[in-house]
């Protein structure tokens, strides 16, 4: 089915009509969703400067503890298995200055290919590892794998994504199937609950929703429920609104929590208008999905509009590109094949990458509308070392509901062209060589 989007030419039309309002010192206009689904979205601030945000300072190893300490050694091991991995498979394939094409690499993937021959000229590797390196590599990785407490489908999972490359660049399996081979779940919890970091990760997360004493419990993008079992064991019986953008993650958690009273559950992308016809929430959880976000301030804005005044949202979010996951849970990030959207919109356009930095993460925050950050684990912390983080923000008030802007943004435009949703942030952080 053919599908007309707006022309960059439209957008900018927007964009100057948003402009023209009153109160409107500036605006960012982009498209959400994708195919038929495809609505122009829009980011309104009234042009005031943003303060420089400020963390709240934190124990420097609040996080951590002796069994910790082996996080660091044990990443650099995996890491490096992982390039060698990317080193063997470039070389192999082709010389590294055509390997998209020596590759057979699909389109959508071609960004993975930039971001491995990057990896390999940071790692100054100019020539393919041998095979007795590789095995050493791989056997290395494994051993760490056990140690940070990782179950053996997840060694598995590793060892085959990391032989199977150049199948994945091309296209010819994907990497849903090796990480829910048989239908099963157990690898996928094994990366993000059933191991030392996440343990930790996911205690902090719930400790964050439990500080806030809720009686609702939105969380966005909650998978396979990884982090909801800490959080459930922290709160005990709430009204905890269970979300994803997949129906199968649903039917699996409405099979699994079957014992518990206090969850329900409901369709929502954060790539889509979110208005959800339910009371705001004291509480808005996302682990690991936030990155996902075509237009993090966007998104960030439109949770904040699900928040109760005073509300808080807890994020789990990774801030490093690490070569193991340039390796395997990139290609879950590629575009579909058909889609019509180039990618991201955000500060992240054009670069090959997927996650925001932790500084980035707290500027977002703060532009969208939020206060009182803090961040976890503090740098000192051998947890630190995974690039992963746990922010925390109260929902601020500083500017106006948009839903005027809405009305009038409607008498100027034509009607294919009227936002479908207009957020009122506090600033707006876009490359004006990219905004239309």
């Amino acid at each position: 089915m053919s599908v007309d989007l707006p022309s960059y030419e439209d957008l900018r039309l927007v964009r100057r009509t948003l402009e023209a309002l009153p109160g409107v010192g500036e605006a960012e206009v982009l498209l959400i969703a994708d195919g038929p689904r495809a609505a122009v979205s829009a980011l309104v601030s009234d042009g005031r400067p943003l303060p420089e945000p400020t963390v709240a300072a934190l124990p420097p190893a609040r996080l951590g503890n002796g069994e910790t300490q082996v996080v660091p050694g044990c990443l650099a091991a995996m890491e490096w298995a992982a390039v060698l991995a990317i080193a063997h498979t470039v070389h192999t394939m082709g010389s590294p200055s055509d390997s998209a094409d020596a590759l057979g690499a699909a389109p959508r993937h071609r960004w993975i290919v930039r971001r491995w021959l990057a990896a390999l000229a940071s790692e100054n590797l100019p020539a393919p590892p041998s095979r007795q390196e590789l095995v050493r590599a791989m056997r290395d990785l494994d051993a760490a794998r056990q140690e940070l407490g990782y179950p053996a489908e997840m060694g598995r999972f590793f060892q085959t994504a990391l032989r199977s490359l150049p199948r994945l660049v091309r296209d010819e399996i994907s990497l849903q199937s090796l990480l829910f081979a048989g239908g099963g779940m157990t690898t996928a919890r094994g990366n993000y609950r059933d191991n030392l970091i996440s343990r930790h990760l996911n205690r902090a997360a719930a400790e964050a929703v439990a500080a806030r004493a809720p009686a609702r419990v939105l969380e966005i993008g909650a998978g396979v429920g990884a982090t909801t079992d800490a959080v459930l064991a922290a709160v005990g019986e709430v009204d905890y609104l269970f979300t994803d953008v997949s129906a199968f993650f649903l039917d699996a958690a409405r099979e699994r929590f079957a014992h518990r009273p206090g969850p329900r559950y409901a369709l929502l992308d954060v790539n889509a208008p979110m208005a959800l016809d339910e009371r705001p929430f004291d509480v808005v959880l996302a682990a690991n999905v936030l990155h996902n976000a075509r237009h993090a301030g966007r998104t960030l804005a439109a949770i904040r509009e699900l928040l109760a005044p005073g509300g808080t949202l807890v994020l789990i979010e990774s801030c490093v590109e690490h070569h193991l996951v340039s390796a395997s849970m990139h290609f879950l990030m590629s575009p579909r094949a058909d889609a019509l959207l180039p990618g991201f919109a955000d500060v992240r356009q054009d670069q090959d990458r997927v996650f925001l930095g932790r500084t980035e993460w707290i500027r977002q925050l703060a532009a969208a509308g939020y206060r009182d950050a803090r961040v976890e684990p503090a740098p000192g912390d051998p947890l630190a070392a995974a690039g992963q983080y746990v922010f925390t923000a109260v929902r601020g008030d500083r500017h106006s509901a948009p839903a005027p802007l809405l009305s009038k943004a409607a008498e100027a435009l034509p009607p294919h062209l009227v936002p479908r949703e207009i957020h009122t942030v506090d600033a707006l952080i876009t490359d004006r060589s990219h905004r239309p």
